[in-house]
């Protein structure tokens, strides 16, 4: 799994990373997305796909 997000349709709604803390993160000056592991291990994809599907931006891509 490989995961991109992009930041300029982020809108800092934070769902990202309380699904998938592991893997996301906000920066602190504007609450924009900020990948932490853009190659997460499987045990995490679940995570990460729910992280995809709740984003209201659809700033997060997933590739198998």
């Amino acid at each position: 799994m490989k995961v991109t997000v992009d930041q300029d349709k982020c809108v800092a709604s934070g769902q990202c990373v309380v699904a998938a803390m592991e893997v996301f993160d906000q920066r602190d000056e504007d609450g924009i997305v900020v990948l932490l592991t853009p190659e997460p291990p499987a045990e995490q994809a679940e995570d990460v796909r729910h992280a995809a599907a709740v984003c209201p931006a659809l700033a997060i891509e997933i590739q198998d």
